[in-house]
């Protein structure tokens, strides 16, 4: 006698749900990195969602990160969140040649890689400005974004 899987709950994470990209929709340099994704991700991995959109709070609240709406390019994926330089380098690892080459950086402390993140993070606004509006999509990419 065959016993069925236990059903898996609707709302809970599973391998098969694409990773999402939560990002500063108010941040020029957040948005010209989504496009960058976009571009590069041909087979559609990545989803997104703007820090200050419901479906980004609703992602953060699961994985006890409610405090970070804007402060850092979070990467949701597998019910866990990750931040910062770890984010980056996990997307970029996703990503086709070359860029996958660039997760050689995890051999650098993890304290050194948030440091030099944190430090454009902090400027960006004043390097890169900031839009006149929130970036909610991508004009032929409105289907990877999450409302």
């Amino acid at each position: 006698m065959r016993v069925a899987p236990p059903a898996r709950p609707e709302s809970g994470p599973t391998a098969a749900d694409p990773p999402v990209v939560l990002y500063d929709g108010w941040c020029n340099l957040c948005d010209s990195s989504v496009a960058f994704i976009l571009r590069r991700d041909r087979r559609a991995v990545f989803r997104f969602a703007a820090l200050q959109s419901a479906a980004a709070a609703e992602r953060l609240a699961r994985c006890g990160a409610a405090d970070l709406t804007g402060e850092t390019l979070v990467l949701f994926h597998r019910g866990r969140c990750q931040t910062r330089s770890d984010a980056l380098l996990t997307i970029v690892g996703n990503l086709p040649p070359p860029w996958p080459w660039l997760k050689a950086f995890r051999v650098l402390p993890r304290g050194l890689r948030d440091q030099a993140y944190d430090f454009v993070a902090r400027n960006r606004s004043r390097w890169f400005g900031r839009p006149k509006v929130c970036m909610t999509s991508l004009a032929g990419f409105r289907d990877r974004f999450l409302e």
